[in-house]
């Protein structure tokens, strides 16, 4: 099994990197403006995601068998979100306008993923529940959702707002009070460490997104800019922070054997 699980590996490391091949659009658009601070740090982080792919993909035929699905599903954040930054880098540079739609398809499958990396730390310290799983997913979606359809105008975007704010005040509840953050207090003190840092990127590094939202679209003009340049910090904090901090709880855990 662990032989198959390596070819896995050895077929989506190359895969992840080869999106790094720069695109046509990006060829067309000629060279990236260096007073481009956005554009700039479209490729920096994509170019981090496709490095942290590979070191979790890399890192988790290390791990015991109950920790590795935790960094591979790290990896798979990464890399998803990798090969969208390559489609967003291009749009921005060629158009100058926001990605919206590839950043919400990013997210419609990353943020949800993230949190279910919350339900697998606590499956692999066996006090997982299926209800923790849907809370923490109907916290997301009700969060995405609110977001997109106020940033393509089908509602206000004060409303979208309000409906984002919500679903992530749910999920802050659910993860600090409710059910997923009262489990964890028999895990082992490593686990409980990561999972303590795992919440405060949902505190204070998803704030940042709603800041992003804030000056983009509710300070009377739409600010792309700020918007993006913002969105991209998020991202960068967000999904490759947060999968380190999984790692270093799998780490520490598989090293106990």
């Amino acid at each position: 099994m662990f032989k198959n699980y390596k070819k896995l590996l050895a077929t989506l490391v190359p895969a992840s990197v080869l999106v790094s091949v720069p695109s046509i659009a990006m060829a067309a658009a000629g060279s990236l403006d260096p007073k481009d601070y956005v554009g700039i740090s479209f490729w920096i982080i994509s170019i981090s995601m496709v490095a942290a792919t590979a070191f979790f993909f890399l890192e988790a035929g290390k791990m015991t068998a109950k920790w590795r699905t935790s960094v591979v599903v790290s990896g798979l954040v990464t890399l998803v979100a990798a090969v969208h930054y390559f489609y967003m880098r291009d749009v921005w540079v060629a158009t100058g306008t926001s990605p919206t739609v590839f950043r919400y398809v990013d997210w419609l499958i990353t943020v949800p993923l993230l949190m279910v990396e919350f339900y697998f730390i606590l499956a692999a310290v066996g006090l997982a529940t299926i209800k923790v799983f849907w809370n923490l997913l109907i916290g997301t979606l009700v969060m995405l959702v609110g977001g997109y359809l106020g940033e393509v105008g089908a509602i206000d975007s004060t409303v979208g707002f309000v409906i984002g704010m919500i679903g992530w005040l749910y999920i802050l509840y659910y993860i600090f009070a409710g059910d997923a953050g009262t489990a964890m207090g028999n895990a082992s003190e490593g686990v409980q460490s990561a999972f303590k840092a795992m919440r405060l990127i949902v505190l204070i590094g998803w704030a940042i997104y709603p800041l992003g939202y804030l000056l983009g679209y509710m300070m009377g003009s739409v600010d792309a800019n700020a918007l993006n340049l913002i969105y991209n910090l998020a991202d960068f904090v967000n999904k490759i922070a947060f999968g380190l901090l999984v790692w270093a709880a799998a780490s520490s855990e598989s090293a106990k054997g």
